[in-house]
């Protein structure tokens, strides 16, 4: 692979802001494609002002964290269960954001906060983890204010695996059952709704967000070569395969109902 797939991921056009970060420094903070892309696509179906306090929940090692600080200038709760908060912080530290931002580390279902603390609840490459339960958002609602905003970023299929009745083997092949959770933007819509305790503002899959993923995958066989191509070189062949027939992701906004 040539030189030009990092380089491929500078894309003013599309994304500004999210270009005006390193990309070297996203990739070795990876743990989900595209994050700063697909948080800018999402934010543009929030409102974010000047000293909210958001939750960033699986925030990871912190990039859409910094972002958040950085392009709103909110204040961060930066939440995550695999990342100890020390290590998280240090990359707050790093990029002068430590006075916005806070870590700390939480399990999505256990979470440390008293209710109704946050203007706004964000989660990016996350949220499939944890959030398909019925009875999850009327859980993370709770620490909500009344009117405030809830944004989810998380990998989606154009159909239901359910409709389907299988998983489609190119992508069965690189995660297995986790695609059963890959809902579709209609999926999430509905789940959110039915529950009265929020009003969906926003539900779509993004365009040609197969597109996306694929050039952050190929910067990844070249940011973290090896000799079989790794868990990377397995995802630009899923994304290759695909050609957009299934994969993409789901981008959804809600305010909690007042």
């Amino acid at each position: 692979m040539t030189t030009t797939a990092l380089a491929a991921l500078h894309r003013p056009d599309r994304y500004p802001r999210a270009s005006a970060y390193d990309s070297a420094w996203l990739l070795d903070l990876d743990m989900g494609p595209n994050p700063l892309w697909l948080l800018e696509d999402l934010v543009g179906d929030l409102e974010l002002r000047p000293g909210m306090r958001v939750l960033d929940l699986g925030s990871g090692k912190g990039a859409t964290s910094v972002f958040l600080a950085r392009e709103f200038g909110v204040e961060v709760v930066a939440a995550d269960w695999w990342i100890p908060a020390e290590e998280a912080a240090a990359v707050f530290e790093e990029a002068r954001v430590g006075d916005r931002v806070t870590a700390v580390r939480a399990e999505a279902h256990t979470l440390p906060f008293e209710e109704g603390s946050f203007d706004a609840v964000v989660s990016v490459d996350a949220f499939e983890y944890f959030g398909t339960a019925d009875s999850y958002l009327p859980y993370l609602v709770r620490f909500l204010r009344p009117g405030g905003q809830l944004g989810v970023a998380t990998p989606a299929l154009t159909r239901e695996v359910r409709d389907l009745g299988f998983i489609p083997a190119h992508i069965k092949d690189v995660v297995g059952w986790e695609a059963i959770a890959w809902h579709t933007a209609e999926w999430w819509r509905f789940q959110w709704a039915v529950t009265e305790l929020v009003d969906v503002t926003s539900a779509r899959l993004q365009e040609d967000g197969w597109r996306d993923w694929l050039l952050w995958a190929r910067a990844g066989v070249e940011r973290r070569p090896s000799p079989s191509g790794g868990v990377d070189q397995a995802v630009v062949e899923m994304l290759e395969a695909d050609e957009g027939e299934y994969l993409t992701f789901a981008l959804v906004t809600a305010r909690k109902s007042e």
